[in-house]
């Protein structure tokens, strides 16, 4: 039976190439002359760290991150900007994560939809991951261009088409 996979991952190296691109840039910025901002990312936890003096500064560093992964063909939808806290002094921390894989609500509602399309598949969680199954491919086209109509809340990949 043809089936694939819908997944949601992020390449690490392009995501590296984007923070280090969106690095330069804030260095190279003229209201950024004397600041002490710093942007570090984490390959192991995909966390992005960004460290800097007050909020415009803060939003300016997230635009700047979220243009460059727009270049870089990565979707932003990727991101979970958590809360700013307070590191020493007048420093403000923002822990940016990146999530890879789907959730289990996300999983659930994307196997809902598929249900309520009527095609003729069969959609079932497997991990952080959506199998679909079908007689003809089809139903499996139709089905990704079901998922891409619909937003989900994260970036969908769809891998592993097979006959």
């Amino acid at each position: 039976m043809p089936t694939f996979d819908i997944v949601s991952k992020i390449d690490g190296q392009t995501l590296d190439n984007a923070i280090n691109t969106a690095k330069k840039e804030i260095l190279n910025r003229y209201d950024f002359n004397g600041s002490e901002s710093t942007i570090e990312l984490d390959k192991k936890t995909n966390t992005v760290t960004v460290v800097t003096e007050n909020d415009m500064r803060m939003k300016a560093i997230q635009d700047a991150i979220i243009s460059r992964m727009v270049k870089q063909q990565l979707d932003p939808k990727a991101m979970d900007f958590g809360k700013e806290q307070y590191a020493s002094g007048n420093m403000i921390r923002k822990e940016i994560q990146i999530k890879q894989g789907i959730d289990k609500e996300a999983a659930k509602k994307i196997v809902k939809k598929i249900k309520d399309s009527g095609l003729k598949v069969q959609a079932s969680i497997m991990d952080d991951q959506v199998r679909v199954q079908g007689k003809k491919i089809d139903d499996l086209q139709a089905v990704i261009q079901l998922c891409r109509k619909e937003d989900f809340g994260q970036p969908l990949q769809y891998i592993n088409m097979r006959d």
